[in-house]
C-alpha cells in the first residue's frame, strides 16, 4: 500500500509539475489574481508591488548562488573527493545508501542548512556511482529532505532572531516579545529536540521504504557523474607560471584563513550564509592548488546556477504582491494568518500557526520573509490565548521549512549539482511532507 501511493505521487508529480520555472510563474499569476480581491486592492498597485519588490533579493540571490558554486567547487578538489568517496564506499545496498544519505543530510541541514542542501547533494552523488542497484531519483530526493529540518537547527533564522532581543523585535512582534527569548526555550526546548530526534530517526527509513523495485529503479550512469578535470600543462610565460603557482593561491588562502579565524573568535561559532561560503571559497582555493585549477572548477560548477539567477527575482516578486498592503492596510499573507488566528484555540494555535506559515512559505520562501508577514499577527495573538511566544516561533520555523519538500525555489541548488529537475524528486518529497507534518503537529499537540 505504501510503495503503490509512493508511486502515485511520483507519477503524478512527473505528469503535472512543469520546470520550476513555469511553476514560478503560475504562482506569480495566482498571487496576482488573489491578491486583488482580497486585499482590496487594483491591479495596478498589484504590479507596483510586484515591480518593487523583484529585485530584493538579490543579495540572497548570490549568496545561494555562491552556496552551489563554491560548494561544488570545493568538493570537486581532489582531497575532498577522497573523503566522499570513502564515507560513500560505507553503504553497499540500495536500502543502506538511502539511509545514509538522509541521516546525513538531516545531520548537515540541522547544524547549518546551506552546508547541509550541498553536501547532502555531493555525497548523494557519490554512492549513486558506487551502489549498485539505487534509484538515483530518490537518493537525491533524500539528500534534500534533510532540508525540512534546518529551521530547528542551530542556523535557525527565526530563533536566532527572538533570541537577540531589542527595540526591533519588540516593534517586528507587535509588541507580544519584550526581552529576548533564549535559545533553551527554543532551538534547545525538550519539544523541539525531541521532534528533531523523531524526524531523524525516522525519515531514513521512510526514505528507504519508498525505494522502487527492481524492475522500476532509474539509475544513472556512472560516466555522466564524473565531474571533468583540467589536463596539467607545462607553463611556458612569465603569466602562465603565475596561473599555475601554488604561492599565489597560498597568498589568498593566508588572507581568508586569518579572517575565517577572527570571525569565529568574535563571534562564536555562529554560522550565516556568508561565513559559509567563505570557507568554502577559501577551501576550494586552498585544495585545487593553484589558481587556473580553481577557475576551472568554478566554470564547470557555474553552469548548475542558471536556476537560481533566473527564478529568484521573480519569487522576490511573488513576495512584494504577498506582503503588499494598500490604503486597508490588508496583505495576502496577513489575511491567511489572520484567518487561521480566527479558528484557533490555546490547545490548536501552534498547530494552526505551523500550517499557516507552511502556506505562506509556498510563496514567501524566505525565512526573515516568513517572520516580517507573521510575527506582527501570531506573536500579539498567542499572547491573547495564553500560549507561550517560544512555542509560537518555533511553529512559525517549522512551518517555514516544512514546505520546501514541495517547493522547487529551495530545492535549485541540490538539483543543480544532481543534474535533475524537480519533477525528479518532488514525488518522493511529498512523502516527506506528509510524515513530517504529522509529527510535527503531534508534537505540538502533545509535547508543547
Amino acid at each position: 500500500m505504501f510503495k503503490k501511493f509512493t508511486n502515485g505521487c511520483v507519477a503524478l508529480v512527473q505528469r503535472f509539475l512543469p520546470d520550476p520555472f513555469i511553476f514560478c510563474v503560475i504562482l506569480t499569476v495566482f498571487v496576482f489574481v488573489v491578491a486583488i480581491p482580497v486585499t482590496h486592492q487594483g491591479p495596478l498597485e498589484m504590479v507596483a508591488h510586484w515591480g518593487g519588490g523583484i529585485w530584493t533579493l538579490l543579495a540572497f540571490s548570490m549568496q545561494m548562488a555562491l552556496v552551489l558554486v563554491l560548494g561544488s567547487a570545493l568538493a570537486n578538489a581532489p582531497a575532498v573527493k577522497k573523503v566522499v568517496v570513502k564515507l560513500a564506499s560505507i553503504p553497499k545496498t540500495p536500502f543502506q545508501g538511502i539511509v545514509s544519505v538522509t541521516a546525513f543530510s538531516i545531520l548537515a541541514c540541522w547544524i547549518n542548512w546551506g552546508f547541509g542542501l550541498v553536501v547532502g547533494a555531493i555525497l548523494a552523488k557519490e554512492i549513486a556511482k558506487q551502489v549498485k542497484g539505487i534509484d538515483y531519483r530518490l537518493l537525491i530526493a533524500s539528500a534534500y529532505s534533510g532540508f525540512i529540518i534546518w529551521h530547528a537547527g542551530l542556523s535557525a533564522s527565526i530563533p536566532l532572531t527572538v533570541a537577540t532581543g531589542g527595540e526591533a523585535l519588540t516593534v517586528a512582534t507587535g509588541g507580544a516579545i519584550t526581552e529576548a527569548i533564549p535559545t533553551t526555550l527554543t532551538i534547545f526546548s525538550s519539544y523541539n529536540l525531541i521532534m528533531c530526534a523523531a524526524v531523524f530517526f525516522i525519515m531514513p527509513f521512510v526514505n528507504a521504504a519508498m525505494h522502487p523495485s527492481a524492475d522500476k529503479v532509474i539509475m544513472i550512469d556512472a560516466k555522466l557523474l564524473n565531474e571533468t578535470t583540467s589536463e596539467s600543462r607545462i607553463a611556458a610565460t612569465p603569466a602562465e607560471k603565475m596561473e599555475d603557482s601554488r604561492i599565489m593561491s597560498g597568498l589568498i588562502t593566508i588572507l581568508g584563513l586569518a579572517y575565517i579565524i577572527m570571525y569565529f573568535k568574535d563571534n562564536g561559532f555562529k554560522l550565516d550564509l556568508n561565513i559559509v561560503n567563505t570557507i568554502f571559497l577559501i577551501a576550494g582555493i586552498l585544495l585545487h592548488g593553484t589558481p587556473m585549477h580553481y577557475v576551472n572548477a568554478i566554470g564547470e560548477a557555474v553552469k548548475g546556477a542558471g536556476g537560481i539567477i533566473l527564478q529568484f527575482p521573480f519569487y522576490a516578486g511573488i513576495m512584494g504582491m504577498m506582503t503588499g498592503m494598500g490604503a486597508d492596510e490588508i496583505s495576502l499573507a496577513g489575511a491567511i494568518s489572520n484567518w487561521f488566528v480566527s479558528v484557533s484555540t490555546a490547545t490548536t494555535f501552534p498547530i494552526f500557526t505551523f500550517l499557516s506559515a507552511g502556506i505562506v512559505n509556498l510563496f514567501v520562501p524566505s525565512g526573515g520573509g516568513q517572520w516580517a508577514v507573521q510575527a506582527p499577527i501570531m506573536m500579539p495573538a498567542s499572547l491573547k490565548l495564553g500560549v507561550e511566544p517560544s512555542v509560537t516561533a518555533m511553529a512559525i520555523s517549522w512551518g517555514d521549512a516544512w514546505t520546501n519538500m514541495v517547493q522547487p525555489f529551495w530545492a535549485l541548488p541540490a538539483l543543480g549539482i544532481a543534474g535533475l529537475g524537480a519533477r525528479d524528486i518532488m514525488g518522493y518529497c511529498v512523502i516527506c511532507l506528509l510524515v513530517v507534518g504529522l509529527i510535527v503537529c503531534g508534537g505540538f499537540l502533545f509535547l508543547t
